[in-house]
């Protein structure tokens, strides 16, 4: 309490405390029994580099973590440039379809136009045949008649 060591999570001033504590603990079994302190200095170097190899562990995937953050931001504003490209052709090609549809729809009226035209002269055509025709009848009877 007098170091603010804090309850939980990770904590410097209780992990130098326990140490301590923990060094003592050793100490006074090693006077009672240099076999058994031994193997408790074992224990606690093994537990240091744990400690360390967990460290370094965290650091790199801190670091790995960070280096991936960056690419996918970078990879993020290449995408967004990448969909508004896109987004323009996409607009330019609706533009030209609209276009196309105008046009060909021009070319459809101007057809229908000159199909009509072409019919209604077709018609005038042929009804001036058929009155021809009529009158060169009507002058072949009359002339056989005659004869």
């Amino acid at each position: 309490m007098e170091r603010q060591a804090r309850e939980t999570g990770i904590c410097p001033v209780r992990e130098e405390l326990y140490s301590q504590c923990f060094d003592e603990l050793i100490r006074q079994v090693t006077i009672n029994c240099p076999e058994r302190g031994l193997l408790l200095l074992r224990v606690r170097d093994e537990i240091r580099m744990s400690i360390a190899a967990y460290q370094t562990l965290y650091q790199s995937s801190v670091t790995f973590g960070t280096r991936k953050q960056l690419q996918s931001e970078q990879g993020k504003a290449e995408t967004e440039q990448l969909i508004a490209e896109h987004e323009e052709q996409k607009r330019q090609r609706e533009a030209r379809v609209v276009e196309l549809k105008n046009k060909c729809e021009a070319i459809e009226r101007r057809e229908a136009e000159r199909r009509a035209v072409d019919e209604r002269k077709r018609k005038e055509e042929l009804e001036f045949l058929k009155h021809q025709q009529q009158n060169l009848d009507s002058f072949l009877k009359s002339h056989d008649t005659k004869a």
